[in-house]
């Protein structure tokens, strides 16, 4: 399903970000880093409701195969989504990001520190002169630079022509 025509109903600042034709195959985009706290998964677990023993419990975690606590997977996602956004590639030229795909690699403990990178690996406009498609490659990693989600990410970006 492709989502309506979100140009139509746009109004505010002018887009500072990338359009679609600026996206060239191969292009990285790499986030400034960010870490993850003890405060950001307790509240993670309060907004989805999400208290498995292994993001809350101290005891119940260290005896896990983890071996301690680990962060939320989409509460990792959602920060790394947040680093992609604040790189102002996107500022008000992004229409959608209409599909995703999450792989878990690795554990997020509570003090690690992650990042995302995102390289284009495909794009196609859209018959309409107003959009195109572009999908990223993601990789967010740790401190150690470990992958810890590796997926992809199928945007809607506006087009030049969709700034008149």
């Amino acid at each position: 399903m492709r989502p309506s025509d979100p140009v139509a109903a746009r109004s505010g600042p002018p887009a500072r970000g990338l359009w679609f034709e600026d996206f060239e195959l191969g292009r990285v985009i790499e986030s400034a880093r960010r870490t993850v706290t003890e405060a950001d998964i307790v509240a993670f677990a309060g907004l989805s409701g999400d208290f498995n023993p292994l993001h809350t419990d101290d005891v119940y975690a260290r005896r896990t195969p983890f071996r301690g606590r680990i962060a939320h997977g989409l509460l990792v996602q959602s920060i790394a989504s947040g680093l992609a956004n604040q790189t102002g590639v996107f500022d008000g030229t992004i229409a959608a990001l209409a599909e995703m795909v999450i792989r878990y690699r690795a554990p997020v403990r509570p003090g690690d520190t992650i990042r995302i990178r995102l390289t284009v690996t495909s794009k196609e406009p859209e018959p309409s002169p107003r959009r195109g498609w572009v999908r990223f490659e993601t990789l967010v990693s740790n401190q150690a630079d470990e992958v810890v989600i590796e997926g992809e990410w199928n945007t809607i970006l506006l087009r030049h022509s969709a700034r008149r």
